[in-house]
Formats: C-alpha cells, structure tokens, sequence
C-alpha cells in the first residue's frame, strides 16, 4: 500500500469555506487551491464545508484564491474558541433558514388557490411571486452570478434559470391581461422546495459531523497548574512539557501526561472506545480529554494540547473526511459538464416540443423542468455523507480511518495477517528464567548478565526488550547508559556496554554477526513456546534469556469473527516455531509462518497479492512497518511504534483483536452505503431528466423531487448509525 508523504518544507492548513450550495461548488474551490503555486494537495469536503491543503504557500493566498473562486474562507487555527464559534454561526444559519423556508411557504401557498377552483387576480399573484422570486430566490442569483463570473456552472444557475424563466414569462402574461396561462406557483413552489430541501440538508449535515464535534469538546479550557506549593488556573493551550498539572475527581486531563503521584481511574470511552474506567497509578500515561474519575492526580504534562492524542485523532478523523475514495473521481468528472449538459438538454427540449410538436407552452414547461430537476447536489453529497458518517462512527468505536482509499480498500479485504507479540498477545511478555550457558565469559554470573542485557535493551521500544528491563529494574539493579547501540529489526540490538560488546536477539542476529549458536538454544527451540533471546558478550554466547507472552484475553473470539467476515486469517511471526503454533492453536489460527524477518513478511504478503488477494496486515512494532506497508490496508495497534502508525491506513486505539472485524464490517457497510448512494443519485438524474423533457413532470413535481433528492442521499447515509459490531 503506498504510503503519503508531506513535501519537505510543506505544512497543512484548514479552511472553513462559505457559499458551497453543490459539487460543481466544492469542485471549484478545489482547483482554485490547487492552482496555487506551493500547493501539493487540496481537498474539499461539500459536506463538513472544509478545505484540507497541504504545501509551502502562504494561508492569505489561499484566502485569495477561494475569494476569486466566489466564495469565502476563514482559516482554521484548531483552537475551541473557534470551532464554538463556527458551530454556533452554522446552527443560527440553519435558523435564519428554517425562517425563509416559513415565509416563502406562507407567501406561496395563496398561488396554488386557482388549482382548486379559487381566482386570484392576476396583479396579486405577481406581487406574491415577485417577493418569493427576488426576496427569497436573491441567493440563487447571486451564487449564479459568482459561478459565471469564475467560468464554472454551479446547481443555482439551473434554479436561477428556470424559475426566472417561469416568472417572466407569467409576468409579461399578466401585464398582457392574461391571468390564465401562468407558472407563479412553479416559480414559487420550487424556490420553496429548494429551501426546505438545503434546510433540512443542512441539519442532516451537521449530524453527519457529530463525532468530530464530540472529540472537539472534550477539550478542556483551563488547566490547574502546580508551581512551587501553588496552583493556578491558565489557559490549557498555554501547558508545554514538565509543567505538572492537577487534575480533581470529575475533571478532564488537560492534556497529555503522565501520572506523578496520586491513584485513580479514567474514562477514555470517546477516545479508544475502552467502555471500562481504566487504572491509573504513578508512572501511567494518561490522554488530554479523558475523564478523571473518583482520585486525586498530580500529572506531569509530556505534550502541548496541540501535539497531544486527542488533536492527533481530531487531525485524522478530519483528514479522512475531507479525502476522496477512488469512486468520487467519476463524480467529479460527471458534475464538470452537469450544468452546461443540463442547460443544452433543456435548450433542446423547449426547441424540440416548438418545431415538432408545435407546442411552445408544453415545451416551455418541460424545459423549465429539466433545469429545475437536474441535482448535482445529490451526487455530490453521496460519498463524503456516508464516508464522515461512517469515519465517525468508527472515531467513536476507538477505530482511526485514515482516508477514504483506506476505507475502500477495508471493505474489500479478504486475507488478514496477523503479527504475534503485542497484537494477539499481551505484548507484555515476561522474563521467566536465565539459563548461563557453559561459555559464558569468566565472572558473568546471570545478575551481571541481566544487568548489561538490560542496558544493550534501554532504546528499544519491542516488548521482548520492555521485559527484560522490568525484569532488571523490579530486581533494584541500576542500569548502565549504553555508548553505543543500533537496534536492528527483526533480529535484536547490538550495544556497547561497559566496555562490552552486547549483542542480544534472535538466531538471526548470531548469523548476522558470525556468533556460533549454542545447542542448549536449538533444543530449547523445539521444546519450548517461550521467546529465546540469546545474549553474547563481546562475541562469545553467554546466556539465554526465556520470555513468555500471554494471549490477548478475547483473541480467539476475535479470530472468529474475522473469519466471520468470510476473511481468511493467518500469523506471520518472527518467533520460534514452538511459540508461534501454540499462539495460532490456542486463538483459532490455521495458518503459520515462524521465524520470519521484516522482508520475510513482506514477501509473503506479496505472495498472497500475486494470487489475487487483498490482504490486511495487523502489526504494532517497528518491524511491522515493511509489511503495512506493503499490504492492501495496514492495520496499527495504536499503542504501538510512530513506524507502525505511520505506515498503516488503519489506527485501533485501543489493543483488542476484536476490533479488526468491527473495521471490515463498517468498512463495508459504507461502502455499500456509498454505493446505494451514487447509484440512486445517478439513477434519479437518469430517470427525471427523460420525464422532464418528454412533458410528463411539470416543474412543481420536478422541484420538490430535486429538494429531496439531496436530503434522501444525507439521510441514506445516517441509517450508518444503527451499525452495531454484530452487523455483516
């Protein structure tokens, strides 16, 4: 899978855009930023009004360039205060439009009296449709006029068309004193419609970005900062690394940090989807945003708010609804050539039904509802609705999506490869036993021993090396600091210690470095499940170290459901062939590779891809990074290696096994979502347009049926929420 990488030199900004009515809109701004000299990348999202850019120019070009486009963008800084305040701008908005979509409906319903028998004068109904055409429908006008004055068509110049077209016509008809023959009501009606479908679209919309509004406020304002035998309250944004900070029962962690001094618990449920309150003790890492619970914390600060997890999973969840899955791009081409398409089918209608049928009135009236019917709108909500429904939910269930390829290549997996150690194993092994081999250097005895294996381990970050420096440090013995060390993955480390050469790791490291392995390691390797770390000082094999590893409690449940997905499931491992069979036996795995290294694991990833596999990795580790890469989608534990993460396109916040089949199922029920979506999008514009122009829908059907078209695709979406862990 390839993986992105930011230019050097560039950095990543966010817009809010305003005036997006539609995906030739959204199209738009997008090629507006990414004509801008140092833009990498740019990426705009119709529903949450956002543009993700990436590269060296500067933020006031970027205004200027969205400004020239015809619309408005406000820089985004990430702090609270302004998130409030755009949400709070969005919800009056909303307001204001539920007020328009009243008066226009009041001032539009005395219009439909002649169609049950009932006269209006014909001066009145001008009078009512003027005020619904120019003081409600002034908007359309105006976002028509800034899509022609930047070259481009847009959904407002099909509605500003055809009901100005409608309106004129009937006007000239009354002031020609004839009251019979006109489309108030359709000119009326559809502005009407228009603005109860954007209204009910935009509430709908801001439901779809509920997650990141959840994350967004967990971040607390303040911060109770210790300084000498003082505390103060200051700004949480204003912490930076070693501040300790306070943290009372019922409060929120300000902040990224670990435990000093004081026991309690913390709910870090919408954060990782950890439904339990989880221990916190001196030494614990606790996340900015978590709730304390019942206890008393003193926590020193390791990130600012900025740097810290939350804006890290903020960051991601953003980035993935704002990116573009692989169908979009047939979207994007389609809504080019909507409007100018739409505009000459509707030219062709009206001229058809004159020099055909002879009928100017009937083909005035399909023309009319061709332009008022036609919605690029629904196509372009159709992805990024289901794709920020579905990444939120997945935010939520403590799931990281990356961007919408991830998400599309998720739903399509059919193979996962699991790591071993820290995946389905605790990943927390622990030092068992010391066997002192028969050519241990004269005066190591197996506390020396543990002593300079402990150092050579000190800069690994492998939970083989984590256990045997606990296992030094529970034993009281203090740690010398290494001259010299160099970890090499998927074989161990070499450190000089001492005034030692330590080299401690797996057969491979040995060969590596031309050290004879000792007969008391290739026995134990058939005999035993446990890890065999071999240790050599200054060349000469002197101890073995036995590290065991427990199963993940529910990694065997988990295995089932993956295989539930109809997914195949195998473990490649770097472990003995002892250790890792009765990994695979005890969860349910039928199928194991031992003994690989980080290329090994790769290429037999690769070999799967060969047969026509898509295939999942699931690592946690440094020496996990080649073959998340290489993988279709790579799946990181995110308590994992920087290496990892990086590399994959799929983060899980919290280290269950179970939550693999929860990321395929979503995956795939938004995928199918985005299906049904475009399908039905593409089938409506299908299907309407033909009827339009053959007369059999006038334009008050054809409005209504283009306001809920765009609601029906938003709608369609949400139905995400009633996915639960259990669906296929």
């Amino acid at each position: 899978m390839p993986v992105e990488t930011m230019p050097s030199g560039s950095a990543r900004q966010e817009l809010d855009i305003t005036g997006m009515t539609c995906a030739s809109c959204s199209g738009r701004v997008e090629r507006a930023l990414r004509n801008v000299e140092g833009v990498s990348r740019a990426v705009v999202s119709l529903i949450s009004h956002r543009a993700l850019v990436e590269g060296s120019a500067r933020i006031e070009t970027l205004v200027a360039a969205v400004t020239r486009s015809g619309f408005t963008a406000t820089p985004l800084t990430g702090e609270r205060e302004q998130e409030e305040r755009i949400e709070q701008q969005a919800r009056r908005a909303t307001r204001q439009e539920a007020l328009r979509v009243l008066l226009s409906a009041l001032l539009t319903a005395p219009l439909l009296l002649p169609m049950l028998g009932v006269p209006l004068p014909g001066l009145l109904m001008l009078v009512l449709a003027g005020i619904v055409q120019i003081g409600f429908g002034y908007r359309f006008y105006i976002a028509a006029w800034r899509g022609l004055r930047a070259g481009a068509g847009n959904m407002d110049q099909l509605v500003a068309i055809g009901t100005s077209a409608a309106f004129l016509y009937s006007a000239i008809a009354v002031l020609c004193g004839d009251s019979e023959h006109g489309y108030f009501d359709a000119s009326a009606v559809v502005i009407s419609l228009i603005l109860f479908g954007r209204w009910l679209e935009s509430r709908a919309r801001q439901a779809t970005g509920s997650a990141t509004r959840a994350l967004s406020a967990l971040r607390p304002d303040t911060a109770r900062l210790q300084n000498g035998d003082e505390e103060r309250l200051v700004p949480a944004s204003h912490l930076m690394p070693e501040d300790i900070v306070i943290i009372r029962p019922g409060e929120r962690f300000a902040a990224d940090g670990k435990v000093v001094s004081g026991q309690s618990d913390a709910d870090e449920s919408l954060l990782t989807g950890e439904s339990h309150p989880v221990p916190k003790h001196p030494g614990d890492s606790v996340i900015g945003g978590a709730m304390n619970g019942s206890g008393l914390l003193r926590v020193r600060v390791t990130a600012t708010v900025n740097d810290g997890t939350l804006a890290r999973v903020i960051s991601l969840v953003r980035e993935a609804e704002a990116s573009r899955a692989p169908v979009q791009r047939l979207v994007d081409q389609v809504a080019a050539i909507f409007v100018p398409g739409v505009v000459t089918i509707a030219v062709l209608t009206f001229l058809g039904w004159w020099i055909i049928g002879h009928d100017i009135a009937n083909g005035f009236r399909a023309a009319v509802s061709v332009l008022v019917i036609a919605c690029p709108c629904a196509l372009g909500l159709a992805t990024p609705a289901a794709l920020i429904t579905g990444t939120g939910i997945a935010a939520r269930r403590g799931i990281l999506i990356r961007d919408a390829a991830s998400l599309e290549r998720a739903g399509s997996i059919d193979t996962v490869a699991l790591d071993k150690t820290g995946t389905i194993t605790e990943g927390k092994p622990v030092l068992h036993e010391i066997i002192l081999l028969p050519s241990a250097p004269i005066g190591m005895d197996k506390a020396t021993i543990l002593r300079l294996a402990a150092a050579a381990e000190s800069g690994s970050t492998h939970p083989l090396a984590h256990a045997v420096r606990e296992s030094a440090l529970t034993k009281g013995t203090t740690l010398p600091m290494p001259d010299f060390l160099q970890e090499r993955p998927g074989e161990g480390v070499i450190a000089h210690v001492s005034g030692h050469e330590i080299a401690i790791g797996n057969a491979a490291l040995f060969t590596h470095l031309d050290i004879p392995d000792s007969p008391q390691a290739m026995a134990l390797e058939q005999e035993t499940p446990a890890a065999i770390l071999r240790v050599a000082i200054d060349r000469i094999p002197a101890a073995l170290l036995l590290v065991e590893d427990t199963l993940r409690p529910g990694a065997a449940v988990a295995i089932r459901r993956i295989h539930a997905t109809g997914c195949t499931v195998m473990l490649l491992t770097g472990d003995t062939e002892a250790s890792g069979l009765k990994a695979a036996k005890t969860a349910g795995i039928e199928l194991v590779e031992t003994r690989l290294r980080p290329e090994d694991k790769a290429a037999r990833i690769a070999a799967w891809q060969a047969k026509g596999h898509v295939v999942a990795m699931v690592g946690d580790g440094v020496n996990d990074a080649p073959s998340l890469a290489q993988a279709d989608l790579g799946i990181a534990i995110g308590t994992g290696a920087d290496a990892a993460r990086h590399a994959a396109g799929v983060i899980l916040m919290r280290p269950e096994p179970g939550l693999i089949a929860d990321a395929i199922s979503l995956s795939r029920a938004t995928r199918r979502k985005i299906r049904q979506n475009l399908f039905w999008a593409f089938i409506y514009n299908a299907i309407g347009l033909p009827f339009a122009a053959l007369g059999l829908l006038n334009p008050v059907i054809a409005g209504a049926a283009m306001a809920f078209s765009s609601v029906s695709v938003v709608v369609n979406a949400l139905l995400l929420k009633r996915w639960n862990p259990s669906s296929p």
